[in-house]
């Protein structure tokens, strides 16, 4: 991967990443942007995504937050896999929410990297909400 790769590369190199991946595309889950160590995505919670108390599914929120993460991960080109990731979720998200995911690399190494994703939601004074706050590590190979 070239570092001096433009906005538009980082994003087709992305969009290339989600397009192969079939949880994605069950999910709903799009690209918003993207680039080297960093991804932000989306997914607008409908009732596929709903749990058995009418919530979105903490399984979704955390899927969506893996996704971020392994793109983030799998930005720079090297095959990335996760080894460990950990969750918390401050508050619910229900049907006609849309969740944003931005991961962000804190520190990459020759053989680890972490991230940190912050999962949010719009307010309705059109300011976000924090729904969850997700680390992950990757193994390089």
């Amino acid at each position: 991967m070239s570092k001096t790769r433009d906005e538009a590369g980082w994003r087709a190199h992305l969009a290339a990443l989600v397009a192969r991946d079939g949880l994605c595309g069950a999910l709903g889950i799009e690209l918003i942007a993207g680039g080297r160590g960093w991804a932000e995505i989306a997914m607008p919670i409908e009732a596929r995504h709903l749990n058995f108390h009418g919530g979105c599914h903490g399984g979704a929120i955390f899927a969506l937050a893996d996704t971020a993460f392994g793109l983030a991960a799998n930005s720079h080109g090297p095959v990335a896999v996760g080894i460990d990731a950990h969750i918390t979720y401050q508050v619910g998200a229900e049907a006609g929410d849309r969740l944003v995911a931005r991961a962000t690399e804190l520190s990459r190494g020759r053989r680890l990297a972490v991230y940190r994703v912050d999962v949010a939601r719009g307010g309705a004074d059109g300011g976000e909400q924090l729904v969850s706050t997700f680390t992950g590590t990757v193994y390089l190979r």
